[in-house]
């Protein structure tokens, strides 16, 4: 490998020219933070946040939920959720991203009411009735219970539901 400074023979597996100090290779272009309208449920902020942080688009759109809701200020929510919309630029030719491994989804199977906490309990590989136990002391705690039951309702519409599984019959035998 040749130095692009110095044009000096270099070793394939240096990351620098021992001549000069330059960079074996191209530095590595930085990574922008953009929406991405084509994987968003609204203006793709949400999305182009996850791709920016390489994490499951749900998991930022439902912590954008609970933050928006906790403190107390849906409004305030709604409009830095407007201000992120107008000022960070779209990137509508992104290359769609690969699914993860793991997608924060609402459980087809392990579900009480809509599958929130179920799914929640998948994605963190806990016991679900401790997840809801949770659900149920945070929304208590702080006097809001109207503020817990806005937050799960909001997560039923935010998280997508999982395929429920299919079941094939076994074969009989005579």
């Amino acid at each position: 490998m040749t130095c692009r400074r110095c044009a000096r023979e270099i070793e394939a597996d240096s990351a620098f020219c021992r001549y000069c100090g330059a960079p074996a290779q191209e530095p590595a272009a930085p990574r922008r933070l953009t929406r991405r309208p084509a994987e968003g449920k609204l203006g793709g902020v949400c999305a182009g946040i996850a791709a920016y942080l390489n994490t499951d688009p749900t998991v930022v759109r439902l912590l954008w939920v609970i933050l928006s809701v906790v403190p107390g200020v849906i409004i305030g929510g709604v409009i830095a959720y407007a201000v992120a919309w107008i000022l960070l630029p779209s990137d509508a030719a992104a290359a769609p991203r690969p699914a993860t491994v793991r997608r924060l989804q609402r459980s087809a199977t392990n579900r009480k009411i809509a599958g929130v906490c179920g799914g929640l309990a998948d994605y963190f590989d806990v016991d679900s009735t401790l997840v809801r136990i949770a659900a149920v002391v945070l929304a208590i705690y702080p006097g809001a219970v109207i503020c817990g039951v806005l937050v799960y309702l909001l997560a039923w519409f935010v998280m997508p539901s999982a395929a429920p599984e299919r079941l094939e019959p076994s074969p009989s035998t005579p």
